[in-house]
């Protein structure tokens, strides 16, 4: 079996409204999980890697059914700890048009903002392991699994696992204060770095010029120069950064741009697509579950970067956090076939 893909973080229960319906007004919800990094996992699993998943979830029914949700498609959940009382939710009410999408979190108290020290073998986590990949998120959530984050990547280092880190900042989770002090000091232990333009802003303080995305205008250069910044001043292996241009809820522009060691010394932008949006979260973790598969089975990093990019457009189709399309699908997409004919 190929080396370990190893992601870290918290599973939610996801309760969304039915089709564009509003939270006051709907009368029953759907039920499903996700999460930043257990996205990642599941993106990796559906690429046929030996993908893992680590939290910490309770022993009762509900924490039962996350654990469940990630094995129906692939993810090992071997090193995940069942202790706790509660799983995290997250409401969500899907945007159409000029009505923007909108998250609220229930996660307070949730089994792994309490994880104990010791709880994850992490030595053991990564014996045979290629790859560590961690989120923002997961340091917002507290003391305990910011140290513990902590112990991972050092753990991750020593065996000589390749770690990226999607900066993910939340904003209903901490101020961009306490992100940048968190955030700084672990960027020491990440190789590949990924972004959007207020994740840089926000986590690390680098701003991308005169770009406003909510306008939709994009100043490319000012993201070129981001990416040099970033990676000269961390000292990075390679940087991703993630080019939204919203039009409204219901469509975005979507492309990004790669500065690596190989192939792009010089910052590389894809190709870009004009997306009818079903369901945008979750999203940037398709990102960078395909940049991480792309990386991992591609010399040239270029193509690892429309795969990437390939694969979260395809995502935003989808309802749900989970990315559930083949490897197969996102090359044929990458490739050029994205008139939406039906397959017979």
């Amino acid at each position: 079996m190929s080396r370990k893909i190893v992601t870290f973080g918290e599973i939610m229960l996801r309760l969304s409204t039915p089709g564009f319906s509003r939270l006051v007004q709907a009368q029953q919800l759907d039920v499903t999980f996700g999460g930043g990094e257990a996205n990642v996992a599941v993106s990796l699993a559906q690429y046929g890697m030996n993908s893992y998943f680590i939290s910490r979830l309770p022993a009762h029914e509900i924490g039962q059914a996350a654990l469940n949700h990630l094995r129906r498609f692939g993810v090992h959940t071997d090193y995940i700890v069942r202790a706790g009382e509660r799983v995290g939710i997250y409401f969500l009410e899907t945007g159409a048009s000029q009505r923007a999408s909108k998250v609220i979190y229930d996660r307070s108290h949730s089994a792994i903002s309490d994880i104990e020290p010791g709880e994850v073998d992490w030595a053991e986590v990564f014996d045979q392991a290629a790859w560590f990949h961690w989120t923002g998120i997961t340091p917002a959530l507290g003391d305990r699994p910011r140290a513990e984050l902590v112990a991972a990547c050092k753990a991750a280092k020593a065996a000589g696992v390749t770690v990226s880190c999607d900066l993910n900042f939340r904003k209903k989770l901490w101020s961009a204060k306490e992100a940048q002090a968190t955030m700084r000091p672990l960027m020491a232990y990440v190789d590949i770095c990924i972004a959007n333009e207020e994740d840089a802003e926000k986590s690390l303080g680098l701003k991308a010029g005169a770009s406003d995305i909510e306008s939709a205008e994009l100043d490319e250069a000012s993201y070129f120069q981001m990416a040099r910044n970033l990676k000269q001043q961390y000292d990075f292996q390679a940087v991703a950064i993630t080019l939204r241009e919203s039009f409204s809820a219901s469509r975005n522009g979507w492309s990004a741009i790669l500065l690596d060691d190989k192939n792009c010394s010089k910052p590389y932008r894809s190709k870009r697509y004009d997306i009818q949006i079903v369901d945008r979260v979750g999203g940037g973790d398709a990102f960078a579950g395909g940049l991480i598969f792309g990386l991992l089975s591609k010399t040239d990093t270029r193509e690892a970067l429309e795969f990437a990019v390939a694969a979260s457009c395809l995502k935003q189709t989808i309802p749900g956090d989970f990315n559930l399309v083949t490897a197969e699908e996102v090359i044929k997409l990458a490739k050029g076939s994205g008139s939406g004919r039906v397959e017979r």
